[in-house]
């Protein structure tokens, strides 16, 4: 009986950890209020550019600005709920209909003695087509 278990135990550790590697690469950058982070994304022979920047801290929801291939948005994230992040497809969905790359942005603190949003960006990309470059800023 206990052998079972081991084995149970073993295999239910493997698995997991091949589901929660889900993510090819994980950075992490902190801005000051409206300071913007571009990110160049390829793939292909095609160039996008995603910017953001956060302009606005008040009663702990965080206001970011974004755009990606001519579409700009605005999120509010929160640090104790669920919408703590936004997700970003990078390509269209295609014939890749159910592994599209993407990008999860994510809020992770706020240093108010520095006024400055920590964010991590999760590139999530099986097939390994995406390639990021992080321009500097300014």
């Amino acid at each position: 009986m206990k052998s079972i278990i081991k084995v149970f135990i073993i295999l239910f550790i493997c698995i997991s950890n091949i589901y929660a590697n889900d993510f090819r690469d994980i950075v992490e950058i902190s801005l000051k209020k409206d300071e913007q982070k571009k990110i160049l994304v390829k793939y292909g022979k095609i160039e996008k550019l995603f910017k953001f920047s956060w302009t606005l801290y008040k009663n702990g929801g965080l206001v970011v600005f974004r755009s990606y291939d001519k579409i700009v948005a605005q999120n509010v994230l929160y640090l104790r709920h669920s919408n703590r992040s936004f997700r970003l497809e990078l390509k269209s969905r295609g014939a890749d209909f159910y592994n599209v790359p993407y990008m999860l942005v994510k809020f992770k603190e706020f240093k108010f003695e520095t006024n400055e949003a920590v964010f991590e960006l999760f590139l999530s990309d099986k097939q390994e087509q995406i390639s990021l470059k992080y321009l500097k800023n300014g």
